[in-house]
């Protein structure tokens, strides 16, 4: 029998760098050199948590909410984003299938550990958030990577999905809106996805930034479905680590047992924040959902008018593609080009699969002010580019 403390160990290393953390880093070297920065790599809000949440929080630390909660989390945060998922969606789910966490990404982790056994396949978009693949491989599974494209608005092809279900399909996984794409699904095509057998593995942490249209939640298609959410996107909140994932009952205890031995329960005070956000800051999200479309749109008609613009346009999260593929096959090198001669921090294409090549991410998480400055930045090393090769 293999030793599987090793097995564990030899895929731990074997996790790819996060590029888009090496372009924030050398980018923060530069700055303490006294360079100029313009940051449209991070996807992290760049408004201040809102008051009402870090009020809540300042109260429970003088309340004394300082100890461990139950390791599902606060029975009364559990109970809000019941009433969340029933007020926004129509969906009832109960208060005892949801997991608080520390986070979206300990939810994952959870969530994954419980869902597979060793080679067990989880069907994955390319592109794809950099670090679903990360925690398939390390419990053990296989992601199976299905090309979405450009002129399907980066979203699924159900054919293409039904040619690589297998008897070790255990889920695919479904994130919309999407990163790095902004692609949101429709009602119809999450209906398709949740008939095709296999459990939905939803994350829906961008859900609330959509701008044209609106959101889905698979729960309204399925109960066979973990959808993994939090409190970072929407409400400013990615240093408080505060996040959820909702499962079947059946899925529960094992999701408790695993929490109770990595992670305890998440933050008692920050949980306490998390029930002002839900109860207090739908005007503090709407003004902030409205000063993302406005620098969505500005984005997208600069990019239009660089040549840079993909088929669709993203109608959620913040983040935007640029296709750059007449420029680079490398997308790695021309992000760092871009920092270090135009001193813009984006984030290449590579980082979310091999057919995320040839693109750059571009988020508009920053002042108008800072995305025209760096556009314009970019639109000047781009004619440099051009002017070198004419």
């Amino acid at each position: 029998m293999p030793d599987r403390r090793k097995d564990i160990a030899a895929r731990a290393r074997e996790i790819p760098p996060f590029i888009v953390m090496d372009i924030l880093e050398k980018a923060k070297e530069m700055e303490t050199r006294g360079e100029n920065i313009i940051h449209l790599e991070i996807g992290e809000p760049d408004f201040d948590t809102p008051e009402p949440i870090k009020e809540a929080a300042r109260r429970a630390l003088r309340d004394g909410d300082t100890h461990y909660t139950h390791s599902l989390g606060k029975p009364e945060l559990r109970e809000e984003i019941a009433h969340y998922y029933q007020r926004k969606y129509g969906v009832n789910i109960s208060p005892d299938q949801i997991v608080v966490t520390s986070g979206t990404s300990p939810a994952m982790l959870l969530t994954f550990s419980v869902l597979l056994e060793q080679g067990d396949e989880v069907i994955l978009p390319d592109p794809y958030y950099a670090c679903y693949p990360n925690f398939i491989r390390y419990v053990g599974g296989q992601p199976v990577f299905i090309p979405v494209k450009e002129e399907d608005g980066f979203k699924y092809r159900l054919p293409a999905i039904q040619e690589s279900l297998g008897p070790r399909t255990k889920a695919i996984m479904v994130n919309s809106p999407a990163n790095p794409t902004g692609a949101v699904f429709t009602a119809a095509e999450l209906a398709a996805l949740a008939g095709l057998g296999p459990c939905i593995i939803a994350d829906e942490i961008y859900h609330g930034l959509v701008y044209e249209g609106r959101e889905h939640t698979i729960l309204e298609f399925t109960d066979r479905a973990f959808v993994i959410n939090g409190f970072s996107k929407l409400y400013a909140m990615t240093g408080w680590r505060l996040g959820y994932v909702i499962a079947p009952p059946e899925f529960v205890r094992p999701l408790q047992k695993l929490q109770q031995n990595l992670f305890i329960c998440a933050g008692s005070f920050v949980q306490a924040a998390g029930i002002a956000a839900l109860r207090e800051c739908d005007e503090h999200v709407a003004q902030m959902v409205a000063t993302y479309d406005e620098r969505r749109r500005y984005l997208l008609s600069r990019l239009k008018a660089m040549g840079l613009a993909t088929r669709v346009e993203p109608t959620g999260a913040f983040y935007a593609l640029a296709n750059v593929k007449k420029y680079t096959s490398d997308s790695c090198s021309f992000a760092f080009e871009i920092l270090e001669k135009a001193r813009v921090a984006v984030t290449p294409g590579i980082d979310f699969g091999r057919n995320c090549e040839g693109y750059l991410r571009i988020s508009y998480a920053n002042s108008l002010e800072n995305i025209k400055e760096g556009l314009d930045r970019l639109e000047e090393f781009l004619a440099g580019r051009k002017a070198e090769k004419g």
